[in-house]
Formats: structure tokens, C-alpha cells, sequence
């Protein structure tokens, strides 16, 4: 869009509408990114809601807000994507868990996998903490992936009215369907969410100063490769992804074992640098290379926690995603 604005910067109303849109980019890139479960796709549909509404500015009658309208582009744009596009699922919603901890592990690259998202391209702007709290909800990992069990319809509609409050009619004008169909729609959305995720997953505050020292101590057991430490510190009913693999686990036993048997770092083998996705707290680990020493990128894992316990690991074994958090591409040998 860049390059396209630029070749025709004389154009009346670009420099104002670059002025006026620029803001809400991170919100439209967090209502895509829900809408696809994609980083990547979330990005392009962004890029193509801002050509989309440059090339339209100078028809723009003020008759909603800009803000309204960029959405609606949005909104429109991500449901066509989607007509092409298959959900993206995590394992945990493909079936039950691996009765074998211990076995073989079978990729299938050919899945879309949810991805997910660095907070810094989607957080709400820290002066409005009501808007923090919703952004937060509203992009937390189990939230998302429980929407890609919705139609691309009905995900617009309950993201439209539950998570940005619009009304009824305007949600009807957006995805072209009357506003009893919306209600409809809404209900139906909100039964199909509930069986998708029955229970609430965590909370969408600030870490307290008890889960702050949970999760160091994770950090510390992990890079010891100490599997009983960490194990000790999991729910009873912790559950253990790892797309693109299919299989999960469920309980600490079970994912103990599985640590035990298949996490290829010895003590000492793992390097993890903080981050935040999904407005979660996530870890970069890093793999030593044994010809070199380096460390490499090996996964990213999005945590969810209670007070005291880990319940929810999603291992992203998708290495290409830490150029998207903008971490490095290794650590050198003897990096502590």
C-alpha cells in the first residue's frame, strides 16, 4: 500500500487520511487476526483494509466513524479470505489426547495451525485499562481458537457485537444479513462457543507476584531440564500442545513422560527468552546446537496460568515465527 499511496501522494486527502487511519491499525490488525487465527493472514488483510479504504476515502461520506468504517472493510475483507480458507485449528480440538507420551510424533505441515500473536501488534493503548482488559480477552489463545469452530459469519457477528458492542443493525449492514438473522446468529454463536470453551482459561490481568515467580521457576526447571520440577508445577489437568503435530497430552504424568522421552535439550541444552502473545505470558526456547554451541530457535510457548500452576502449554514448533516476535535468529555459545 505504500508504494501505492507514494506514486500518487498528490492525490487530495491522502496525507489526511494516512493522519486519521494510522491509529487504529493495532485493532484492526487484533479483529483479523481473531477472525483468521493467522499473524501472517491477519497482516495481509490489514494491508489490504487500508488500500482498500485509501481507494475509497475521497467516497467516504462521514455518515459512520472512520473507525466504523475501517472496520466494516475489515470485517468484509477477512470474510472473503475465509471462503477460500480452512479453520485453523489447535490439536487439543482435533480429538482426544495420546494415550503414548512416549510415541513417535507425526507432523502434518499440511494442517493450517492457529498461530500466535505478539502483543505488541494487537495491545489496546495502556491509558484506557477497560480497553486492556477487553483486548486482552478478546485475543487470549483458547478465546481464539474456540472461534475457529464458529462460520467466518458467525465468528463477525459475535466478534461485532461482543467484543466491539455494535448494534444489531450495524452488524446486519456489515455482513449483509437482516438484523433478526443477527440475533439468530448471535445465539447460535454464542451455544456453538460455549461447547467449543466450556470453562474460563485463565485470567487477562497483569501477572501477580506469585505467578511472576511461577513462572521463573518454570523458566529455571526448564533449562535445567529438571522434568519432576516441572511437573510439580501443573494443573491436575494441565494440558500439553504441539502444532504441527497432532498429538497432546493431558495431566502432569503424561506430560512428564513425554518430556522425559522425547524433549531433545539435556540440562543445560535450552536457552528462553520472555515474551508476550495472545496477552499471555510466552517463552522463546532456544536449542543448543552440539556442532557449534549456538543456541537456535526451537519453539515458542504460549503459557496459561492459574495462581500457582501452569494449566495450558501450546508448544509452536513454527521457528519462522520469531522473526515475527522479533527475537533473534540464534544466541551465541555460553548465553545465560
Amino acid at each position: 500500500m505504500e508504494e501505492d499511496m507514494t506514486a500518487t501522494r498528490d492525490r487530495p486527502g491522502v496525507e489526511e487520511f494516512a493522519r486519521l487511519a494510522d491509529p487504529f491499525r493495532r485493532e484492526l490488525m487484533a479483529h483479523c487476526y481473531r477472525m483468521l487465527g493467522s499473524v501472517h493472514d491477519a497482516e495481509d488483510l490489514v494491508q489490504e483494509t487500508y488500500l482498500r479504504a485509501w481507494r475509497a476515502y475521497d467516497r467516504f461520506e462521514g455518515r459512520s466513524s472512520l473507525r466504523t468504517w475501517l472496520y466494516r472493510i475489515a470485517t468484509r475483507a477477512c470474510l472473503t479470505a475465509l471462503e477460500s480458507r480452512a479453520r485453523r485449528p489447535m490439536p487439543a480440538g482435533l480429538g482426544a489426547p495420546s494415550a503414548d507420551p512416549a510415541g513417535d510424533l507425526v507432523e502434518r505441515p499440511e494442517v493450517p495451525w492457529l498461530e500466535p500473536v505478539p502483543d505488541e501488534l494487537v495491545g489496546a493503548d495502556d491509558a484506557d485499562p477497560a480497553a486492556v482488559v477487553v483486548s486482552r480477552e478478546s485475543i487470549r489463545l483458547a478465546f481464539v481458537a474456540a472461534l475457529q469452530h464458529l462460520p467466518p459469519r458467525q465468528r463477525a457477528v459475535l466478534l461485532l457485537r461482543e467484543v466491539l458492542g455494535w448494534r444489531a443493525a450495524e452488524v446486519a449492514e456489515t455482513v449483509g444479513v437482516s438484523t433478526a438473522a443477527v440475533n439468530s446468529m448471535l445465539q447460535r454463536a454464542r451455544a456453538r462457543l460455549r461447547r467449543a470453551a466450556p470453562g474460563r482459561d485463565g485470567t487477562a490481568g497483569p501477572l501477580t507476584a506469585g505467578q511472576r515467580d511461577l513462572l521463573d521457576r518454570y523458566v529455571r526447571a526448564f533449562e535445567a531440564k529438571d522434568v519432576p520440577a516441572i511437573v510439580a508445577l501443573l494443573t491436575d489437568g494441565a494440558v500439553w500442545e504441539m502444532p504441527p503435530f497432532p498429538a497432546w497430552y493431558r495431566g502432569p504424568a503424561a506430560i512428564g513422560h513425554h518430556l522425559a522421552h522425547r524433549c531433545p535439550a539435556g540440562p543445560g541444552g535450552l536457552r528462553i527468552v520472555p515474551v508476550a502473545a495472545n496477552g499471555q505470558p510466552a517463552l522463546a526456547q532456544y536449542l543448543r546446537d552440539r556442532a557449534d554451541g549456538a543456541y537456535r530457535p526451537f519453539n515458542l510457548q504460549v503459557l496459561t496460568l492459574t495462581e500457582d500452576r501452569v494449566s495450558h502449554v501450546a508448544n509452536f514448533l513454527d521457528t519462522a515465527l520469531f522473526a515475527v516476535f522479533g527475537l533473534p535468529p540464534q544466541l551465541p555459545a555460553g548465553t545465560v
